[in-house]
This record gives C-alpha cells, sequence and structure tokens, in this order.
C-alpha cells in the first residue's frame, strides 16, 4: 500500500553496494523491450523519463517540459531524443554505449528528431508517465501514428526479474524487515502517529534505503482506512496500530505491513489478527508457476470470507513491486495472467472494522521454480508494543 512519500538522504551502510548493471544489461532490456512490442503488434516503443527509461537505460534525466524520449524498434539500434544540455548525461548512463543519440537545441523544434526516427505512421507503445504535451507534438507531426499506453499492451514488461534484480529485491525487504525488528523496541502509547511514522523513515534510511515513498501508521480507528496518512492522532494504550512502509534500495522496492498492538490484545482482536494471519498464509501458499494471479487473491479472500468478514476485506490482495513500489501484476479476481518464476509481488490481505481498528499482514513474495519465497521475514504473530 502506499502513502506520503518522504525523500532525504540516506545513511551509509557497511554492507557492500551491489554489482551495478552494465551496459550489455541494458542493450539486452532494449532488445528484449523491443522484441515483446514486435510480437505484440506494435511498430515500436516511446519511453519517456520515468521509471521504463531507468530499468531500460539507467538513464534518469529530469521530467520537464522538454521532449526526451527513447524510440525502441525491433531490428534497429536503439535511439534516444534528448535535449542538447541533457546529452552529455545521457551518453554518460550505465546504458549509454548502447544508445543512438539525436539531440535538439532550444529554440529548435523538438518533434524534428523523433519524426525521423518513427516516420509517418505506424502503432507505438507509450510508457504511461509521456507527458499529454509531447504526445500530443507529436501527433500533430505525425498523423498516420496511433498510440496506446504501455500497461495495456506489455503490463509485464518489467514484471519477472532476473537473479541480480531478485538479489536487489532480497535486500531490500531484509533492510525493511530491520527497521520493523528496530521500531517495536519503540515507545508507541503517548506519542503522535507522524513521530512514529519518522522513526520508521529514519530507520529505513539507515538501512540504505535511498528513498521512502511511504511510511503508514494507522492506530485505533485509523486502522479501518488502508491508506490512512500518518497524522497528529496521539496513540494509545490498548490501541492496534497498522504499520506499512517501504521505499526503494539501490533502486528496488521494498513492502511490508505488520500490524501491532499497544499493551495486551483483547480476543477479539487476537482473533481477527490470527484470521488475516491465516488469509496471508494462504495467500502465500497459493503461489506457485502456472497459477493464475486470481488465485491468489482468492485463497486469502476465502479465509476472510469463510469467518464472515468478507465486506471488510475492501482492496486487492497485492500488486507487484520493482523499479517502483505499485505496477502489474496485481493479485485481483479477474487477473488470469498466470505467475511466472522471477515475478515479485505483495500478498497483503487484511480486515478493517470501521470507527473501531483494523490489522494488516503483508511480505513480498518471489515466485520460484517449484512454489514462492518471501523476501521478508519477520514474525507474522501480533507483538505487543509499549
Amino acid at each position: 500500500m502506499t502513502g506520503t512519500p518522504s525523500d532525504g538522504p540516506a545513511t551509509v551502510t557497511t554492507e557492500a553496494p551491489p554489482a551495478p548493471f552494465t551496459a550489455d544489461d541494458y542493450r539486452a532490456r532494449m532488445r528484449r523491450a523491443a522484441r515483446a512490442a514486435a510480437d505484440a503488434g506494435l511498430d515500436g516503443l516511446l519511453v519517456a523519463p520515468g521509471p521504463d527509461l531507468v530499468w531500460l537505460t539507467g538513464h534518469r534525466p529530469p521530467e520537464t517540459e522538454r521532449l526526451t524520449t527513447l524510440v525502441l524498434r525491433d531490428g534497429e539500434d536503439p535511439v534516444l531524443v534528448v535535449p542538447t544540455l541533457e546529452a552529455p548525461d545521457a551518453a554518460g548512463a550505465p546504458g549509454g554505449p548502447a544508445l543512438t543519440l539525436r539531440d535538439w537545441t532550444d529554440g529548435k523544434d523538438p518533434y524534428e528528431a523523433a519524426v525521423s526516427v518513427l516516420g509517418p505512421r505506424g502503432r507505438f507503445g507509450v510508457s504511461d508517465n509521456a507527458w499529454a504535451l509531447h504526445l500530443l507534438g507529436l501527433q500533430r507531426r505525425l498523423p498516420g501514428t496511433t498510440y496506446v499506453a504501455l500497461t495495456e499492451t506489455l503490463p509485464m514488461l518489467r514484471a519477472v526479474k532476473d537473479a541480480a534484480e531478485l538479489r536487489r529485491m532480497a535486500a531490500a525487504g531484509a533492510a525493511a524487515d530491520r527497521a520493523y525488528e528496530e521500531i517495536r523496541q519503540v515507545s508507541f502509547a503517548g506519542r503522535r502517529e507522524a513521530e512514529v511514522a519518522a522513526d520508521l523513515a529514519g530507520l529505513l534510511r539507515r538501512f540504505g534505503h535511498s528513498q521512502v515513498d511511504f511510511t503508514i501508521v494507522a492506530s485505533g480507528p485509523n486502522g479501518a482506512n488502508p491508506h490512512h496518512e500518518a497524522g497528529d492522532r496521539v496513540i494509545r494504550h490498548g490501541d492496534m496500530v497498522v504499520l506499512d512502509f517501504g521505499g526503494l534500495k539501490d533502486g528496488y522496492g521494498s513492502d511490508t505491513s505488520r500490524t501491532v498492538h499497544v499493551g495486551e490484545p483483547t480476543a477479539e482482536e487476537r482473533e481477527v489478527h490470527d484470521l488475516v494471519r491465516a488469509a496471508q498464509e494462504a495467500g502465500f501458499r497459493a503461489v506457485r508457476p502456472g497459477a493464475a494471479c486470481q488465485d491468489v487473491d482468492r485463497a486469502a479472500r476465502a479465509v476472510i470470507a469463510d469467518a464472515g468478514f468478507g465486506d471488510r476485506f475492501i482492496h486487492r490482495t497485492g500488486h507487484g513491486i520493482g523499479v517502483t513500489t505499485h505496477e502489474p501484476p496485481y493479485m485481483i479476481e479477474g487477473e488470469e495472467r498466470p505467475l511466472v518464476p522471477g515475478m515479485c509481488f505483495s500478498v497483503e490481505p487484511g480486515v478493517y472494522l470501521p470507527g473501531r481498528f483494523g490489522v494488516r499482514i503483508e511480505d513480498i513474495v518471489t515466485v520460484t521454480e517449484d512454489g514462492g519465497r518471501r523476501l521478508n521475514n519477520t514474525a507474522r504473530e501480533m507483538a505487543v508494543v509499549e
């Protein structure tokens, strides 16, 4: 789940950084993407600044009104249309040696370079975060071209992680686990949710996160809102508290949820927590190659529905994660896409009782050759905090 982003400098850790991706790694990704586009009936891809461009090239330009777009066509060299003032950074990016640069200067038509690469007609996939300004500009210059969002045509482009990516995902998950173990030791009662959320953000950075995307701390009745933003409510003795936090470490995401209790819980609170824990276990056990994404949702949801709380589980069971904390695939009814080894996604059922409390338990899971593997390994039993 997500909340309010909180960015800041990362604290230096003692662990060795992962080996950087090479130009050959990026070249292989671009070739694979171009081939996938052709297989999907597209004449190519247009990739704007954002997570897709970072994943494909290692280049992270500013997202501004100046046109930057990567053009990928099967059987042709990748071309990056880039403002002249940003060309040196593009050439120096990790994937720069695999790119042909077409630069344009301020005051000139920014679409001229793209026009010569795209041709007068064709159907192209476009990264979801492309600016309407640029897409409309291309359409005016090339009225014979049409465009479709990548999520519609190539939703699984980044979904299957290779071994190097999985190592980064595992390290991000382990760092989030360390943050959880530490936050359990702080005082909750008498402090504002926002104060505990700040502690969590600091811990994520201490354990190597360069970016904190969300730190949900939802106490008491606020726990019944899955996307509650930590606020000024003072946490009280007797509160259930949902903790949901994550971000990016070495370019790859973490996201985990645990629900703790301030002081001893009631029998009902334990019962609901145990129910969610059983549902989360059922969802995890449904993970295997060839199973449909919806099978994970069905397995977790059935446990909660059978206990009479089906209408209190109000969101999908999971979402993909990688270079962003939310991406395809999604674990939800109707998603029949099969699970493939290397996919990474959350399994996070919850029960939400309005005006009272909520419970959510979440792990990131990766599909293996014969099942699934959790990338979060802290205890899922209810923790009692002070």
